[in-house]
């Protein structure tokens, strides 16, 4: 595994590859990002070890994202918060409802910390209204846009919402993250923790993996915008199959976690990528604006904030008792079906 990965991230370096190669190089880059993440996890213990997974992947997307903004000329204006809301939707609905639903069959019925969880659901709602929906209703510049003033203030409080909820889950409450109680003294009894150095170098091999995924994600860029086009699908399209590509590693890291009937795992590296994703892109976009006067417009269509707007609702409601079945599952997987089929024929 290790080897694959070195490999895939020099091979995404060069020349344009074919379709098939990409694909087969992605998946390898993938299995590895995810074996190595799950080693340092295992050394560095919840909730650290599914916050550097996040934190690793959203870092380098957040590079991919403002290389793009760059290169995209007019464009850039709303490549970070269609990539955002892809993000979000993908995370939310996609992810969560695939864990909720496939653990629910396996196992009838699956419990978590519901305290960790609403305090998470808490600072993502905050986030993604003040970052997506807020702009659509301020006065100060005509569409959905912020003024210089108003970007800079939304990008200092994200990173205040960011920061104060890394330090809850890490520092001040770092229980509230943790399996139950009843099922905390058999998480990984099967496992002896690796050594340091180990789990250091798996640290590393778990960058240039993520790097891999990025950078091979980048490459099917174009073969995959070739294809929406001729499908005649609007081009919103080539972000939600990109995001899900760079989601991959954490996506499968969570359905493995699930399947081992860890499904406060499964929530922490969901709701935590969500967060990271909108805690951290929406700053970094906005300083790139500002200090580039690249004009960035954030609030969604009505459409899309109607879709939100559900998804945070049944989050909530879904995810309230603690405990999850299948239901739970099917119902974040129908909104996440709405969300495609609309973005395909809006």
């Amino acid at each position: 595994m290790p080897a694959l990965a070195l490999i895939s991230v020099f091979v995404s370096l060069t020349a344009s590859l074919p379709v098939a190669l990409i694909g087969i190089l992605l998946a390898g880059a993938v299995i590895a990002a995810v074996h190595h993440a799950e080693l340092v996890a295992h050394r560095i213990g919840e909730p650290y070890g599914t916050l550097v997974l996040a934190l690793a992947v959203t870092v380098i997307e957040l590079g991919l994202i403002i290389t793009l903004m760059s290169a995209a000329g007019e464009g850039a204006a709303t490549l970070a918060r269609d990539t955002v809301f892809a993000a979000v939707m993908i995370i939310l609905n996609g992810l969560v409802g695939i864990c909720l639903l496939i653990g629910g069959l396996r196992h009838r019925e699956q419990s978590f910390q519901q305290t960790g969880v609403s305090a998470s659901l808490a600072t993502l709602s905050a986030l993604t209204v003040l970052s997506l929906v807020l702009p659509n209703y301020t006065v100060s510049e005509p569409g959905p846009v912020y003024s210089t003033s108003q970007l800079a203030f939304v990008a200092i409080i994200s990173v205040i919402l960011y920061g104060t909820f890394v330090a809850v889950q890490t520092l001040r409450h770092r229980d509230y993250f943790l399996p139950p109680k009843e099922k905390a003294a058999n998480v990984d009894e099967h496992a002896e923790r690796p050594p340091a150095r180990v789990a250091l170098f798996s640290f590393m091999l778990l960058i240039a993996c993520l790097v891999a995924v990025v950078l091979l994600a980048k490459q099917l860029a174009d073969p995959v915008e070739q294809m929406v086009a001729e499908w005649g699908a609007p081009r919103a399209l080539v972000g939600v199959i990109i995001a899900a590509l760079v989601l991959l590693p954490e996506s499968v890291a969570a359905v493995r976690a699930t399947l081992a009937n860890r499904l406060q795992t499964s929530l922490n590296l969901a709701l935590g990528s969500a967060l990271a994703t909108i805690g951290l892109t929406i700053p970094a976009v906005a300083a790139l604006s500002i200090t580039m006067a690249m004009p960035i417009a954030l609030g969604l269509d009505s459409k899309s904030m109607v879709l939100l707007m559900l998804t945070l609702l049944v989050s909530a409601q879904a995810l309230a008792t603690g405990k999850t079945t299948i239901l739970q599952g099917v119902v974040h997987l129908v909104i996440f079906g709405v969300y495609l089929f609309t973005t395909i024929i809006p």
